[in-house]
């Protein structure tokens, strides 16, 4: 979720009910932290505990200062990232590259949690293919490091996010550990988060692509759990108003130019399912002005709900 999980996103997914919102993935190379880019992923001003870092490399020292210096910025807790399939992470040998060595994966849980007096947690797949499936035995691993909470894509390193997700091996690992676990994979609805914590008895769900586009996803979620009935979608003029809001704090975070180009993809994403969206996002990719942007998007909503008071009328 580069790319997408920054701090506006994380504020506003905090808004409707996601009880945890890691950064986006840090390297641990803090030589490269001065970047401007790097330097916004480590940015939590404003957001409320816990404030969750999430890193990653393939160097057990490196991470451990990574971790560290994470701490002593304020943050709360420490995830560490073995599940990226990016290729771009896999060139360095981190993110589920690491799933191939369990040794290296020993050495850096153990080097990390060691470094650091607040709680670490592990993302992973459940191997790099479908014939090195080895999330069991990574899963004891974390756990005998002293990883206090283990969140697993059910999926190999090499399914990337395609073919069915192992919903069976969350479970398996489920057993085998007493710690936390948290599946991941495919859950956009709640009743799909349902599903999926009956069949694994995970301890809850993490939300990914599900969000984009849909933060409230979560409200919806936990409303579902808690009483077995489904919340209405947000009505056309309140999602309206979510859309600017999250825009608004997208010129301010990144400044005008930048805010501009980032506000595209989200946009993208919230009107996807909405009538004419294509032609909007095409038109709506064109414009690099703030107040252009807010003036196209006001102008879609109302069009939209004009269209559905004639519906409604008919």
């Amino acid at each position: 979720m580069a790319g997408v999980t920054d701090r506006p996103f994380r504020l506003l997914c905090r808004h409707y009910g996601a009880a945890m919102t890691p950064s986006e993935m840090l390297t641990s190379n803090i030589q490269l932290w001065n970047s401007e880019k790097n330097r916004l992923r480590r940015e939590h001003a404003g957001e409320t505990s816990p404030r969750v870092v999430q890193i990653a490399g393939s160097d057990p020292q490196m991470m451990a200062e990574a971790a560290r210096l994470n701490v002593e910025q304020g943050a709360q807790i420490i995830d560490i990232n073995m599940g990226c399939p990016a290729k771009k992470v896999l060139r360095k040998a981190a993110g589920s590259a690491l799933l191939r060595d369990e040794k290296l994966v020993k050495d850096i849980l153990h080097s990390v949690v060691n470094a650091v007096t607040v709680p670490v947690s592990l993302k992973i797949r459940t191997g790099w293919n479908p014939a090195n499936r080895n999330a069991t035995t990574i899963a004891k691993i974390a756990e005998d490091t002293g990883i206090k909470s283990l969140a697993v894509h059910g999926r190999t390193r090499e399914c990337m996010f395609k073919g069915e997700v192992e919903y069976d091996t969350i479970a398996a690992i489920k057993e085998v550990v007493e710690i936390p676990v948290f599946a991941n994979g495919d859950i956009d609805s709640p009743q799909k988060a349902a599903e999926v914590l009956f069949h694994t008895r995970a301890n809850g769900v993490m939300i990914g692509r599900a969000a984009q586009g849909r933060p409230w996803v979560f409200q919806e979620i936990d409303h579902y759990l808690k009483h077995q009935e489904l919340l209405a979608e947000p009505s056309l003029n309140e999602k309206l108003t979510l859309i600017l809001t999250h825009l608004e704090n997208l010129y301010d975070f990144y400044g005008s130019f930048k805010g501009v180009l980032i506000a595209r993809k989200h946009v993208a994403w919230y009107c996807q399912n909405l009538s004419g969206h294509l032609a909007f996002r095409a038109y709506f990719n064109t414009l690099d002005d703030i107040q252009q942007q807010t003036n196209a998007l006001q102008i879609f909503f109302s069009t939209l709900e004009d269209c559905f008071c004639k519906k409604a009328a008919a």
